[in-house]
């Protein structure tokens, strides 16, 4: 049985709760901890079970929630476009579970855990690194029904997901309805567990028609590729990974994309690959790693069957897209996000793509690039 910073009233609630919860109910929800599964003098009085520990006491009874509350929506306001996406979107979703919770005066620590979540995100949109889309194991949730998790990562992982705004926005926050009915669940309030879960399953197939309505038309799929085509970096490799392993799923669908138009053409004779950095830091490192990343997208393609030569480059901060003079840090960083770039040139038949203006000097800069 569990005991929260309301002591002896929740004491008193939870054990109301364990004790006359149906079976059916656990059942039907499928919990999978084995802690939330105990009932009565049986149950286990130990951190798993989510026992107040000193430690745990330290860490929430102080806790400032609604300060917390209102300081990462206004950072998440502030990113303004740039959180229009899969992060953005559950960063969102965790500060309206907490603020819920906080409104139930929910004692548990899921508020915390919450808030805690929204921050990770929020700071990964605002310096463009870091942004994990696995889900946390909070201490304060069971994890519930593997089937409808197994639906909403089946979602997750379609081709289309990353160009698919609607999706990316319906999955994120299942994923976090679905934690908050373990959170309840941890609790022993299986009815309303319950119900969190009826909402998510009554909105996966909305989820699909999302998919479904990001899908492109086999026109478009068999389109030739263009004379060049430009990948973001922030978008196709994680934040200062070059190597294949640091391609993000975004990155390897648009890269597959172009594999099969490369093949579907038919006349693709070369392919040039060209790695660029913004202006920010080390003009060795932004070199070395623009040049990393070129190759990399070079061995991806041939993996692909590409059979024609292709040739990889890095050009550092040369050839700017965009030119930015914000004196905000991470405003800079933001602004400066299209020069951070692989660019894919294509000779097709007689035809030789524009060569790039490699004349430009790279600035030094004093943090890793993106």
């Amino acid at each position: 049985m569990k005991h929260s910073l309301m002591t002896g009233a929740c004491v008193a609630l939870s054990a109301l709760a364990a004790g006359c919860a149906s079976t059916a109910s656990r059942d039907a929800l499928q919990v999978q901890n084995t802690t939330v599964l105990q009932r009565g003098v049986g149950a286990t009085q130990d951190d798993a079970a989510g026992a107040a520990t000193p430690a745990w006491l330290d860490t929430y009874r102080t806790a400032d929630n609604a300060g917390a509350l209102d300081s990462i929506q206004k950072r998440l306001d502030a990113l303004g476009a740039h959180k229009d996406n899969y992060f953005g979107y559950k960063a969102q979703c965790w500060l309206d579970a907490a603020r819920d919770e906080r409104s139930r005066g929910d004692h548990w620590g899921f508020v915390e855990e919450a808030l805690r979540e929204a921050s990770r995100l929020a700071s990964g949109l605002e310096t463009g690194g870091g942004l994990d889309a696995s889900n946390p194991e909070l201490r304060t949730s069971a994890v519930l029904l593997p089937d409808v998790w197994k639906q909403i990562l089946t979602a997750k992982s379609s081709p289309t997901f990353p160009e698919c705004q609607q999706a990316q926005r319906l999955t994120a926050c299942a994923e976090v309805e679905m934690i908050h009915a373990g959170h309840f669940a941890w609790t022993r309030n299986f009815t309303a567990s319950g119900q969190r879960v009826d909402k998510v399953t009554k909105d996966l197939p909305q989820i699909d028609a999302a998919l479904a309505s990001c899908t492109p038309p086999p026109e478009a799929q068999s389109a030739p590729p263009a004379a060049k085509i430009t990948l973001q970096g922030d978008a196709t490799f994680e934040f200062d990974r070059a190597d294949l392993g640091g391609l993000l799923p975004e990155g390897k669908t648009k890269l597959d994309r172009v594999i099969g138009d490369v093949k579907r053409a038919g006349d693709v004779t070369a392919i040039r690959v060209d790695g660029y950095t913004d202006r920010l830091g080390n003009a060795a490192r932004n070199r070395r790693l623009s040049a990393m990343r070129a190759e990399t997208v070079k061995r991806y393609l041939a993996a692909g069957g590409i059979g024609v030569p292709i040739s990889a480059q890095g050009l550092a901060s040369a050839n700017p897209l965009v030119q930015c003079d914000e004196r905000n840090r991470q405003a800079l960083i933001r602004c400066l996000a299209p020069n951070r770039r692989v660019e894919l040139g294509f000779t097709r038949g007689n035809a030789t793509p524009e060569k790039p203006v490699t004349s430009a000097t790279p600035v030094e800069r004093v943090e890793p690039p993106r």
